[in-house]
């Protein structure tokens, strides 16, 4: 099959084009390296494929220039975006640009490939909101949903909070409604924190990399709020895998929309749970600083994934500690990338 990677150099695209180029598939990416970390995540997968992955430099907001890479593409994952909430308040045009108007250009590059590709979108689930009205029990250690044990269904109310909300929503609306109007293979993963091994993780995007890279070069650690906000985490390998089985069922489950995370069994809260962990890998005791609440943040996310479980027979199977101390081990092998940041 060929597909082609939108943000193929990024931290998902790379582990996706690595999977699927060693299932045998011709892969090609379409990115403008503009993400830190994208040269280098671009030189390590055309070292470590089996198969050539062939890199196409451009970008989204370039409606020609995707259109042309689009042509005769069977499969798109388009995972190109800009990827942070503070990001997106500071610069809402260009977030706007990037990621609503990026992701229409794509889609009708989809419509004009002769093929009519299958197609998957990578949103999030900040289309959910603040989800204010969703009662939260705080234990000792951690925030609980009062009344959601499973966590958060794909049935909950949309609600685009930030810009970053709104523009990742209108991508993950016109994707789906293009399924619908067009009859193109659409499905949408609304993700939450995904982790692993070549994540150059950030303040505002990444949490659990970034504390672990700043553990590993001895930067301080800033936690907001107070430390004990839950979000289910996914290891990369585990999404890779839900790709997968979305290309392969995509007759049944074309037009659908899934909520892509640990779930309720694979989650940790930012810092109480997190910082043994991290502790625990580093071997050392982490200073950590304390601000106050950002706006937005919620207390408690997870995804209730039962029906990624039942359509596409997916379920995660890497633990948070050892998916963290598999992230670990890289950062530490390539602390030189991120000790000049």
């Amino acid at each position: 099959m060929k597909i082609l990677i939108t943000g193929g150099a990024g931290f998902i695209g790379c582990h996706l084009a690595r999977h699927f180029s060693r299932l045998g598939h011709n892969i090609t990416i379409f990115d403008n390296l503009s993400r830190r970390g994208s040269e280098t995540n671009l030189e390590w997968l055309q070292s470590d494929v089996v198969r050539e992955v062939r890199f196409v430099p451009g970008d989204v907001r370039d409606a020609n220039g995707i259109a042309d890479a689009a042509k005769e593409q069977e499969a798109i994952f388009h995972l190109a975006g800009q990827v942070a909430v503070t990001t997106s308040v500071t610069n809402p045009r260009e977030d706007f640009e990037i990621n609503a108007l990026g992701t229409f250009n794509v889609l009708e590059a989809a419509r004009a490939a002769g093929t009519n590709p299958i197609f998957i979108y990578t949103s999030t689930n900040k289309v959910y909101g603040g989800m204010e009205s969703t009662g939260v029990v705080e234990g000792p250690a951690r925030y609980e949903f009062a009344d959601l044990p499973m966590g958060v269904p794909e049935s909950q109310p949309l609600d685009f909070h930030s810009p970053y909300g709104c523009s990742k929503g209108a991508g993950d609306q016109y994707v789906r409604d293009y399924a619908r109007i067009y009859s193109l293979p659409t499905v949408v993963f609304r993700q939450s924190a995904i982790y692993g091994p070549r994540q150059f993780g950030v303040e505002d995007q990444g949490w659990l990399a970034f504390f672990a890279i700043c553990a590993a070069v001895g930067r301080p650690i800033t936690i907001y709020g107070d430390g004990k906000q839950v979000r289910d985490v996914l290891y990369i390998g585990d999404l890779a895998r839900a790709f997968e089985s979305a290309v392969e069922r995509i007759d049944r489950v074309r037009g659908e929309v899934y909520n892509i995370g640990g779930g309720p069994e694979f989650t940790l809260s930012i810092w109480t749970e997190t910082g043994p962990l991290l502790e625990k890998v580093s071997g050392r005791k982490l200073p950590v600083r304390y601000a106050d609440w950002r706006p937005g943040d919620q207390r408690i996310y997870v995804s209730d994934i039962r029906k990624a479980e039942r359509e596409l027979g997916w379920r995660p199977t890497v633990r948070p500690e050892d998916g963290l101390e598999q992230m670990w081990e890289w950062i530490v092998e390539n602390k030189r990338l991120f000790e000049a940041v």
